[in-house]
């Protein structure tokens, strides 16, 4: 399947956009003021001083506590690497070695490199498949050759509902993953026909499970989008389980659960013993439910964030974050920009998208629980958040699940981490001015 033009659009105009849009310009100061309101909490600023890209980072990987040597991301250099695997549309052509990112990612893999970063060039085109990175596997580099993101695309259109027969026939139709790949069992537990349907996690065009992955100057999207109808359709682009994932001028484009950051064993299940960490930097996530979503410390910087009203949802959100309760950080987001279409302008505030909900994993409706029920945690700072399509008043909707209604703490003297209350913050934000 083709993307749409709209996403299409969307990717375009965030290069050049992106940068000027999310830098604070003098007419547009901050107007939030501690503590805010119990429908939108702010941060003062020595409360927001704990909530920094060092501090999230610094937290988890290997456990579930602060590091002595947190993680500064860096990002490998790809020029005048010797041992580089080229994908591309034709083989021979171009030095193209394969014509499918995950043949280059098991021929890489097959390599015994003693844990060496491995390099995956993928030149101009738009490749259709699932692409699996096994826990275990050397860190890999998986870079786009254009001069724009937008012009190495990945894609695949699978979601939650589709039953595990059609997902084999949509993944591995000719034997793209057998017995014996380093990543067949990663197929092989989707693919379960005991199974009455895929699941959400289960979705993604790439699903990595390795740690060090490094994805730079390309597009990720899951091309299902606008096939489906308003209801619910979870359809993740890219899901990362390892630590230390790094993304650099990456779209990802989709609309339920583009991003999935997650924390899961090889069975699929969550790990409470370890944390995953990812950053994300200059780049483009675009969606229309709670399109960021999963249990990860995740620091986004200079990211635009794009919700889209084509598909008519009864609530578009961003964020969606699984955070234990017992965890202090869970998503921050950076000087970045907060954008929609046109599709909600105009309308009344009930109409407007949100900025996102704790998803109260395990909780039925009322069922949540202070201090054992996961409480999302995220704080959105130093950024631009456009007034014609959020709710800017009510900016948080009731947990995912649950039910719970939004309640910030506003008390003095607060406990940020109060079980009793939702963690989704605010501090130093503003709105474009309108020109």
């Amino acid at each position: 399947m083709k993307i749409s033009t709209l996403s299409r659009a969307s990717a375009a105009l965030s290069a050049t956009l992106l940068l000027a849009a999310c830098s604070h310009s003098p007419e547009n100061q901050s107007t939030q003021i501690a503590p805010g309101t119990a429908a939108l909490p702010v941060l003062s600023a020595d409360e927001a001083a704990n909530y920094t890209a060092k501090s999230y980072l610094a937290f988890g990987g290997p456990s579930v506590q602060v590091q002595q040597q947190g993680w500064t991301p860096v990002l490998a250099k790809t020029d005048g690497v010797k041992n580089v695997y080229v994908v591309g549309p034709k083989k021979g052509a171009d030095g193209a070695e394969f014509t499918s990112v995950q043949q280059a990612v098991e021929a890489a893999l097959a390599d015994h490199n003693h844990g060496e970063r491995e390099y995956i060039k993928v030149l101009p085109g738009t490749y259709t498949g699932a692409i699996y990175i096994p826990a275990g596997s050397a860190p890999i580099s998986l870079f786009g050759a254009g001069d724009s993101a937008d012009q190495v695309v990945l894609q695949l259109g699978l979601e939650a509902g589709v039953a595990p027969a059609d997902y084999r026939k949509s993944v591995n139709p000719n034997g793209e993953f057998l017995p014996g790949d380093r990543a067949w069992y990663m197929y092989n537990l989707c693919a379960n026909p005991q199974n009455q349907t895929l699941g959400a996690s289960c979705s993604a065009t790439l699903w990595s499970q390795g740690n060090g992955l490094q994805l730079q100057n390309l597009t990720i999207a899951n091309s299902l989008q606008d096939s489906t109808d308003a209801g619910e359709h979870p359809a993740v682009a890219l899901r990362v389980d390892g630590d230390r994932t790094l993304l650099e001028n990456v779209h990802l484009l989709g609309r339920e659960n583009t991003l999935m950051v997650n924390t899961a064993d090889i069975n699929n299940k969550p790990v409470t013993s370890r944390y995953s960490r990812v950053y994300v930097h200059n780049s483009l996530i675009a969606g229309d439910v709670d399109y960021v979503t999963g249990q990860a410390d995740a620091v986004f910087d200079h990211v635009e964030f794009h919700t889209l009203s084509s598909r008519g949802v009864k609530q578009a959100s961003i964020f969606a974050p699984i955070t234990p309760a017992n965890v202090s950080y869970g998503y921050l987001v950076t000087d970045s920009n907060l954008t929609a279409d046109k599709g909600f302008a105009g309308q009344g505030a009930a109409a407007k998208a949100i900025l996102g909900r704790s998803v109260d994993l395990g909780a039925d409706q009322g069922g949540y629980t202070a201090g054992s029920t996961p409480n999302g945690q995220l704080v959105i700072r130093d950024s631009q958040i456009d007034a014609t399509s959020y709710n800017l008043q009510q900016p948080w909707g009731e947990a995912l699940y649950s039910q719970r209604p939004f309640s910030g703490n506003v008390a003095p003297n607060r406990n940020l981490n109060d079980a009793g209350f939702n963690r989704l913050w605010q501090y130093n934000n503003t709105v474009p001015a309108v020109k």
